[in-house]
């Protein structure tokens, strides 16, 4: 009997302890390899200026 009681607790905290991730099962997307890797191209427009330039003396 005691040997019942002690597997039924290792077969519970097995149980409790799962695989550690929260949540339900995602499977990961398939992207292609080069698309991931190539950057995002640079802004080319320059951000307006916030105030006018000060006069040179």
């Amino acid at each position: 009997m005691r040997r019942l009681s002690l597997l039924c607790l290792v077969a519970l905290a097995f149980a409790l302890a799962g695989c550690g991730n929260k949540g339900p099962l995602v499977m990961p997307t398939k992207t292609p390899a080069a698309a991931a890797t190539t950057p995002a191209p640079a802004a080319s427009t320059p951000a307006p200026a916030t105030s006018a330039p000060t006069p040179q003396p």
